[in-house]
């Protein structure tokens, strides 16, 4: 009885803590006027971004996938984007009940997570970013967004879906891994190139994209931007953060949300959120411990952010999408929606065809 009372007192004790607990929403208003994280956006976010790993275009277009569900329902998708040569997937679409256009970009899918991680340790700084004097990205992840299809479809749809659905709707991006990178350089690209002003970032397990001075920029032009870490994710660590050179080296862009697993005696009671400083590298949230771990990468929120398999870059779309479906001369795949739907499309369709399978 002694030890269940403990247990029962130190979760309480963990909750007046300024974080926020299982789904309750604890205040976090910053004192210096930043953006206010919030909690039930995140746990929202995190579900529309699982469903970008969903390889079966005809559920994912219709949103009737086994992800596309639970807080993410009633969404309608404008594009679809399947960039085969580059194994990319991205969708636009739009959120009734968030009054907003949603962005979510699919993290890495052709190749391991542990191939990948890899590639990032010895990856530098090799591209001076547009317009920024000395700001400096990550050239792979910046061309996956800025030098492949994705970037034009993208752009394409928010304007489609601010025609059809109005001009006030707000702008939510978002992705995980390298997803979460490209989401970042979309947000920016959206207020840099196109104007758009209310432009709202959530990602989860982002890797470094660009240097100090990048991320300094990127801070006051997407102010309204949160990088969520899960405890040991080993992907926020890279490419790795060399103190000793503060303006050399990459440098994550705020604001960290850190989630930590509480756990007591081996048992998880809930995660812990705790909001970092305005640095970007707050050394006492994620930087404070070795990132060693792709299962706390690959699960956010107990939502599970990874596809069917990591080794193919499989898509497989039923024949009643052909009417909505165009591919460009590179064989990459689109599914666009032109004006609000109000047809039910019939998914129960047997018979799928295998667009590719890479």
């Amino acid at each position: 009885m002694g030890q269940k009372r403990c247990l029962f007192l130190l979760a309480i004790f963990a909750c007046l803590l300024s974080f926020s607990c299982g789904s309750r929403v604890l205040k976090l208003k910053s004192d210096d006027g930043r953006p206010v994280y919030n909690h039930t956006l995140a746990i929202t976010l995190v579900e529309y971004t699982s469903a970008v790993y969903m390889s079966d275009l005809s559920e994912l277009f219709t949103w009737t996938c086994e992800r596309c569900n639970g807080l993410t329902k009633g969404f309608e998708v404008i594009e679809i984007i399947v960039d085969v040569e580059h194994c990319l997937q991205a969708y636009v679409g739009v959120a009734k009940d968030l009054n907003a256009i949603i962005i979510a970009f699919r993290g890495t899918q052709e190749h391991s997570i542990q191939n990948w991680v890899s590639d990032l340790f010895w990856k530098q700084l090799d591209l001076n970013y547009p317009d920024m004097p000395d700001a400096m990205v990550h050239h792979g992840f910046y061309s996956a967004y800025h030098n492949t299809t994705v970037r034009p479809a993208v752009l394409g749809a928010v304007k489609r879906a601010k025609k059809s659905y109005g001009a006030s709707l707000n702008i939510m991006v978002t992705g995980h891994s390298m997803g979460a990178a490209m989401a970042s350089f979309c947000a920016l690209d959206l207020v840099v190139n196109e104007g758009e002003e209310n432009v709202q970032v959530m990602t989860f397990g982002q890797p470094r994209v660009g240097n100090a001075a990048f991320a300094s920029y990127y801070s006051l032009l997407v102010p309204n931007t949160f990088r969520i870490i899960h405890d040991h994710d080993i992907v926020p660590h890279l490419p790795p953060y060399y103190h000793l050179f503060p303006q050399k080296t990459y440098h994550h862009f705020p604001t960290e949300v850190w989630v930590t697993n509480l756990s007591i005696l081996n048992i998880v009671l809930f995660g812990v959120e705790k909001v970092c400083d305005n640095t970007g590298e707050d050394p006492t949230c994620s930087r404070s411990v070795m990132g060693t771990s792709i299962s706390d990468h690959l699960t956010y929120f107990g939502v599970e952010l990874m596809g069917e398999t990591w080794r193919q870059c499989n898509i497989v779309m039923g024949r009643e999408m052909e009417s909505y479906s165009r591919k460009d001369s590179k064989g990459n795949i689109f599914l666009s929606r032109t004006v609000p739907s109000m047809e039910v499309i019939e998914t129960k369709i047997p018979s799928k065809a295998r667009i590719s399978s890479l």
